[in-house]
């Protein structure tokens, strides 16, 4: 049982939910066009867990020989999940089990492959492209950030969507972009506090390149985007009214903003935006997924 802590810990299950949700919104747009395959949502929710948890395994494998564990300091948000410089996991078996998860994956998606049409592929490759460079090619030469959005946002909401309908659409697209924002945000802002020891360990995020003040400010910019987007699909008449609903956690995400505008340079106080930030992108997601089905009932 203990092993079994261990490894739910070294793949970060606390924040896999983000794949939940990101299959839940995706399949609440082809529910509210009356299409649904049960068995296609639960197989595309364990693909996406599985790409989510080898991104989580292969990149605490990288930071633990790149030194950059042994210098963060974690929080509950951010840092790693320091089972492999606790000694709790071998380095070589968080290794062995990611490539294993990003293989399943790969079966996964050549069967959706499959069972639509090659329109999917290219979704297919950028993921596991992401996957497979994430810490050691994007992470340093600033594009981490827009993959992760990419990664685990826009594209899975787009694919749940397509493995559904076999085709894609305006309005999965404009439901995808407040996704991808929300997680090119949620990426961001958890540099922060491992801003000191990235830069040790050979990182070029954003962060790095803007610094504090001016990626504070971009963070500000890309949550105001989120909301501008949730409203402009509904006024154009690409999603449904009912989507309006994801505004609501714009209280939360005022929260995060404050901190990235006023107070980059107090990490002592930054465990409440970065649990703000973590709320808003849950929450708003989730919501968009809930005013698709609504729609889907009116």
């Amino acid at each position: 049982m203990e092993r079994i802590v261990d490894w739910l810990r070294g793949v970060r299950v606390q924040f896999l939910s983000l794949s939940v949700v990101l299959v839940f919104l995706g399949t609440s747009i082809a529910v509210s066009e009356g299409l649904h395959n049960p068995g296609y949502s639960v197989l595309a929710l364990l693909g996406l867990l599985l790409l989510h948890a080898s991104v989580n395994l292969l990149n605490d494998y990288s930071d633990y020989h790149s030194g950059i564990d042994f210098a963060t300091n974690a929080t509950p948000f951010s840092g790693g999940s320091g089972m492999l410089i606790a000694g709790r996991i071998a380095p070589s078996a968080a290794l062995c089990v990611g490539i294993a998860c990003v293989v399943v994956n790969i079966v996964i998606g050549l069967y959706f492959v499959k069972v639509t049409n090659w329109q999917l592929m290219p979704l297919l490759l950028v993921g596991v492209f992401t996957v497979c460079c994430y810490t050691d090619v994007l992470a340093r030469c600033t594009l981490g950030e827009i993959f992760a959005g990419l990664g685990l946002g826009l594209l899975p909401v787009l694919g749940c969507y397509f493995i559904q309908v076999g085709h894609y659409s305006a309005k999965a697209f404009v439901a995808g972009i407040p996704a991808g924002l929300l997680t090119f945000n949620l990426l961001l802002l958890n540099e922060f506090p491992d801003y000191p020891a990235d830069c040790k360990g050979g990182r070029k995020n954003l962060l790095m390149l803007l610094g504090v003040e001016r990626a504070g400010r971009l963070y500000a910019f890309v949550m105001a985007l989120v909301y501008i987007s949730i409203a402009t699909g509904v006024v154009l008449h690409l999603i449904p009214g009912y989507c309006l609903l994801g505004l609501l956690t714009i209280p939360v995400a005022l929260k995060s903003i404050k901190w990235a505008w006023n107070h980059t340079n107090d990490l002592g106080t930054v465990i409440p935006a970065l649990q703000a930030n973590v709320i808003a992108n849950l929450g708003t997601q989730t919501l968009l997924g809930v005013g698709f089905l609504v729609s889907s009932q009116g």
